[in-house]
């Protein structure tokens, strides 16, 4: 297993319960592929660069975890279908 960061941007319109829920499907989907979640942190909401789907702002969140390589795929594609997260990046961590 490998270490990863995720980081995903979620529309402001989700109030923190929503938030919360959210954190929740993104650590069901990493521990659904036998990957461990290390560390979760919610950022908060932030102001943004430049308008992402016309937003000006957005939560963040940041997700640390080991996962088999060849799940990384599958996991990318189940984030991106959550119609709440504007943007997401993984990032494999080291080595």
């Amino acid at each position: 297993m490998h270490d990863y960061e995720l980081v995903a941007m979620i529309s402001p319109e989700v109030d923190e319960d929503g938030v919360s829920k959210i954190v929740d499907k993104v650590t069901q989907s990493i521990n659904s592929r036998g990957g461990v979640v290390e560390d979760m942190k919610n950022w908060g909401k932030r102001k943004l660069t430049y308008p992402v789907k016309k937003f000006r702002e957005a939560d963040y969140i940041l997700a640390r975890f080991k996962l088999m390589p060849k799940s990384v795929r599958e996991l990318e594609s189940e984030v991106g279908s959550f119609g709440d997260i504007l943007r997401y990046l993984v990032v494999k961590v080291g080595d």
